[in-house]
């Protein structure tokens, strides 16, 4: 790295307060470099009008910030891990993983509202959450909801919805999680591949040691489990196929959920293994929800 590191991030201020633990972290490590932070929006903050499934995934919010690595306009960037694609560029790779944060989602409701209603609106537009929340709460309807977190909590406290499904994480980086009603378990709601995790792409081929001390062992493990299991299976980022891994004992205990499209039909499973078998364990046991689910 040079004597002038820049960091590129969306310029939500979710997406800022991610990336500043990045770069106060550099700053620390790194005290005769300078380091900044370059913002953007991304085509995903542009399109607000329809949900991302519709108009090309959560890759459309990762595309300028890629374009700026291989510019040389800035050297690393940072994306909540559940945004990125499964499968990346091979010139830009993910180098670092940071410690999770809660992984799991939760239930907000408009402000002095102390129970959600029978037959209330769940505002979420992550086909992950719809398909469980329906199992939840059969008697709900569910609909879209955009914007970032800032723009969903108005949406709420306006009257639009009933209640909104958030990540936890994100509540809890930007001093919001007094809003939550409710926390799902990851057995309740299974969350998305990388949920809570950060994750730091840079360019292949140039020395990252100096994010040793940002990257978390137990995160990477899980990260790797998690998206190998949806890379398996074909999904991307909008894909209600998603999976959650603990780490214990030096051992990786993976949940995973598979959902038929022709069929309808959910398959949820569980795979363990040793933490050097990360990637392994997340593709047996795609493998084996896919075959559970076509019997």
């Amino acid at each position: 790295m040079s004597d002038r590191i820049v960091v590129g991030s969306r310029e939500s201020l979710l997406a800022v307060a991610q990336s500043m633990t990045l770069v106060d972290y550099l700053r620390r490590a790194l005290p005769n470099v300078e380091v900044t932070l370059m913002t953007m929006k991304t085509t995903g903050d542009r399109i607000q009008d329809r949900t991302l499934d519709k108009v090309g995934g959560k890759g459309l919010f990762v595309k300028e910030l890629d374009a700026a690595l291989r510019e040389g306009r800035a050297d690393l960037s940072v994306h909540s891990l559940k945004d990125v694609p499964m499968q990346t560029p091979e010139d830009l790779p993910l180098v670092g993983f940071s410690r999770r944060e809660d992984p799991r989602d939760a239930l907000v409701l408009p402000v002095g509202v102390r129970a959600l209603k029978r037959g209330g609106v769940i505002g979420t537009s992550s086909l992950r959450r719809a398909l469980q929340l329906k199992k939840l709460f059969p008697e709900c309807g569910i609909r879209p909801v955009r914007g970032n977190l800032q723009t969903r909590l108005s949406k709420l406290d306006e009257g639009q919805f009933d209640a909104i499904v958030l990540a936890a994480a994100g509540m809890n980086r930007m001093g919001l999680a007094h809003r939550a009603s409710r926390y799902f378990e990851v057995d309740e709601i299974i969350p998305a591949a990388g949920q809570g995790i950060l994750g730091v792409q840079g360019r292949a081929g140039e020395d990252y040691a100096c994010l040793a001390g940002y990257t978390d062992k137990n995160a990477t493990v899980a990260a790797l489990a998690e998206r190998a299991f949806v890379r398996e299976l074909d999904g991307g980022c909008t894909s209600p196929v998603c999976a959650h891994a603990q780490i214990r004992d030096g051992r990786v205990n993976l949940r995973g959920l598979y959902w038929d499209e022709a069929t309808g039909a959910i398959t949820v499973g569980t795979e363990h293994g040793k933490v050097g078998d990360a990637e392994a364990i997340g593709v047996a046991l795609a493998q084996r929800l896919m075959k559970e689910a076509r019997r």
